[in-house]
């Protein structure tokens, strides 16, 4: 019998799976984005079951936010345009399905091997903490606590530092497309 984490883990499972045959079958790029995004929500979830609450909110405000914006507007400011004529799968799709199929095989077969031999079963000794460190002779308790505690006072520096580097990169790649746009007009 399954239990609710696991059922909840397939779920999850099998949207991130669905996804990412839907990034890769889409025909429009907008769609193959909110694919993306459908997979990156999916990884969000299995972070919670997991009780990575902080990965799952970085997941989600960086992936599924930022990344996913930043596709949108690279998407939209190339303007891909399909040819009418142009059919949907290429002459060599079928040596890609004949690809993805063995590596299925393979994949499958080394996983029924090790549940057979028994590898990778633990003892699920779930006792309900969270990660716990002491700062500063305090006890800060929370992995998001935890985190933002060494991310936001002894990291601070290079946090700040990276930030301003996606800003500058962000603004460049702005002005490029901007500036490629405008010569094609």
């Amino acid at each position: 019998m399954m239990d609710g984490a696991a059922f909840l883990f397939w779920l999850f499972a099998a949207v991130i799976v669905t996804g990412a045959v839907g990034v890769v079958s889409a025909r429009q790029p907008v769609h193959s984005a909110l694919f993306l995004l459908l997979s990156f929500l999916g990884v969000a979830c299995l972070f919670l079951l997991e009780r990575a609450e902080f990965l799952a909110a970085v997941q989600i405000l960086v992936y599924a936010g930022g990344i996913m914006v930043l596709f949108l507007f690279t998407i939209m400011l190339v303007n891909v345009r399909r040819q009418a004529g142009e059919p949907f799968l290429h002459g060599r799709a079928w040596k890609a399905v004949l690809a993805g199929i063995l590596l299925f095989g393979i994949v499958g077969s080394a996983l029924l091997d090790q549940v057979n031999r028994g590898v990778g079963k633990v003892a699920a000794a779930d006792d309900g903490k969270l990660a716990s460190a002491i700062i500063d002779g305090k006890l800060v308790t929370g992995n998001s606590e935890v985190v933002a505690w060494l991310l936001y006072r002894d990291y601070l520096l290079p946090f700040e530092v990276a930030s301003v580097l996606l800003l500058v990169a962000m603004i460049g790649a702005v002005v490029l497309g901007k500036r490629t746009m405008e010569r094609f007009d």
